[in-house]
């Protein structure tokens, strides 16, 4: 085990959260395929890696895995509010140091991430891209050891391609959120479901009927709105590129400016990345028991602190839900203080998705050892053959076969001389 000294709630919790891992990784199959090559390959043999990532039972499969491949593995939590407790302890009795506990403050958050970069590590796991942007600013001299890192989600890669536009990101990294296989069913199928398993536990409502408000419409809120539909929800979508717009209203959606569907919302949902999405204008004109929630990776999407300036009163009125009452009467709701409800509130996405997820992670930090001191201090897409393959080990999984070309129709799709 690694020197960094783990920080959990309560180590007697491991148990249950060993039942929970074994549970996620019957629907694992991907990962689990690469378990078994990495245990007699050992492709990470001894090199340190310092993982920030939400501390599932997903991610304790992630872990396993890489340890079966030689990691020497630390993890930290990446958001204050996703660490499930039990795992966190398993994690540890499973010899990967862990700092993270759910509820944690800011500092304490932080002060995990700098604990995970004490491991001084060779590669980095990170989502949301705080422990890179740690490790730049407050730990730079450990940089020169780091060989490579992967990159988890959409807000996370945002920032990544930011600091290498300004000529600040100091080493390789790969955006595993921009491989097919993860966002097309990661960010769309298993943030469509596990978003509205938050809202449910939160606050036991039925969605049928109710006006459902998802503001932004990429993958997140594609996978959203089809699931709220489904449910009988009515859904209106707002936007600000014209495209997605498009597609929000042919997909069977009402698109409107969020100054108007704040006005009759029931359910408000932000999946945009961005910040103050819904602001004080809106929180003024919104019905009483409007219920906000936030599926982005930070909690800026709903602009809290305006909320809490306008509010004459806060009270929790079941767990994860906060009740702010205005100067006129009406109550409004925050979910999971609005941060990511679907792991605030509930587990986060189904083990399933998460197999193609981890799966890439698992191959890109094989690839990036493979080719150490070959890489760009830049952003990197996820090689084509590591998609396809996570693509064709789940099918294989699923019991699916597909077609393939036959030579005469290669040859056509590579010639231009046939016509009609």
């Amino acid at each position: 085990m690694s020197s960094v000294k783990y920080d959990v709630k309560d180590l007697s919790l491991a148990a249950a959260g060993r039942q929970r891992i074994e549970w996620a990784y019957r629907e694992m199959p991907v990962l689990r395929l690469i378990r078994e090559r990495f245990a007699a390959e050992k492709p990470l043999n001894g090199v340190r890696i310092s993982a920030c990532l939400h501390i599932t039972t997903e991610t304790a499969n992630l872990g396993l895995t890489l340890r079966e491949g030689g990691a020497d593995l630390v993890a930290c939590a990446s958001n204050p509010l996703s660490t499930q407790d039990d795992v966190a302890a398993a994690m540890v009795e499973y010899g990967i140091p862990t700092c993270a506990i759910k509820g944690e403050d800011e500092k304490t958050y932080y002060n995990h991430i700098i604990a995970a970069l004490e491991h001084k590590p060779q590669l980095t796991v990170d989502d949301g891209a705080d422990l890179v942007t740690t490790l730049h600013t407050r730990r730079s001299d450990l940089i020169n050891g780091v060989m490579g890192g992967t990159e988890e989600t959409t807000t996370g890669v945002v920032r990544l391609r930011s600091m290498a536009g300004e000529g600040k990101l100091r080493y390789p990294l790969i955006a595993v959120n921009d491989a097919e296989t993860k966002y097309l069913f990661d960010n769309r199928y298993g943030t469509g479901q596990s978003t509205l398993d938050g809202i449910t536990r939160a606050t036991n409502i039925l969605l049928a009927g109710k006006k459902v408000v998802v503001c932004g419409y990429g993958w997140c809120g594609r996978g959203v709105a089809l699931r709220a539909r489904g449910m009988g929800a009515q859904v209106i979508v707002t936007e600000v590129k014209p495209v997605r717009a498009l597609e929000a209203a042919m997909d069977g959606n009402r698109v409107m400016p969020i100054a108007e569907a704040a006005r009759i919302g029931d359910i408000f949902l932000t999946v945009t990345g961005d910040i103050n999405v819904i602001d004080v204008e809106d929180f003024k004109v919104m019905k009483d028991g409007a219920i906000l929630a936030n599926s982005g990776h930070f909690n800026v999407e709903i602009n809290i602190p305006a909320l809490e300036k306008m509010a004459v009163s806060k009270r929790t009125v079941r767990p994860f839900v906060d009740e702010y009452k205005m100067r006129d009467g009406r109550c409004l709701y925050l979910l999971g203080e609005g941060r990511l409800i679907n792991l605030a509130a509930a587990e986060g996405h189904p083990a399933s998705v998460m197999d193609m997820s981890f799966a890439n992670q698992a191959l890109c930090l094989e690839y990036l050892v493979k080719n150490k001191g070959k890489l760009e201090a830049k952003v990197y897409a996820v090689p084509e053959e590591i998609d396809k393959q996570v693509a064709r080990l789940k099918l294989r999984a699923m019991g699916i076969d597909i077609d393939t070309l036959t030579p005469e129709q290669e040859k056509y799709l590579s010639s231009w001389e046939h016509g009609t």
